[in-house]
């Protein structure tokens, strides 16, 4: 798992679209529940560490990396096998 990365909802969000995955998906692999990832993608309220911390966990085993701020802003990149694995997630 990423160091020192607290994502945030717009990098939850970017990261679920560069897997090509609905929340249904992150919400299965995290096991964190649906209504939980809508609050938090919506900004609506702020998830507990641990939460944060396995929606992380889960979108970095699909092959996200999450990159801290540094000073140009936080990001994050696919690996290019993550697309295998998406579409392995997609099949079940």
């Amino acid at each position: 798992m990423t160091e020192n990365v607290n994502i945030s909802a717009a990098q939850c969000r970017a990261a679920r679209a560069m897997l090509g995955w609905a929340r249904e998906e992150l919400a299965e692999a995290s096991s964190i529940h649906l209504r939980t990832i809508v609050d938090f993608e919506r900004e609506a309220r702020w998830p507990r560490e641990t939460t944060l911390k396995a929606l992380q966990a889960a979108l970095e085993v699909a092959g996200v990396t999450f990159l801290a701020d540094d000073g140009k802003g936080p990001g994050l990149r696919t690996k290019p096998e993550s697309k295998v694995v998406a579409a392995e997630a997609q099949q079940r």
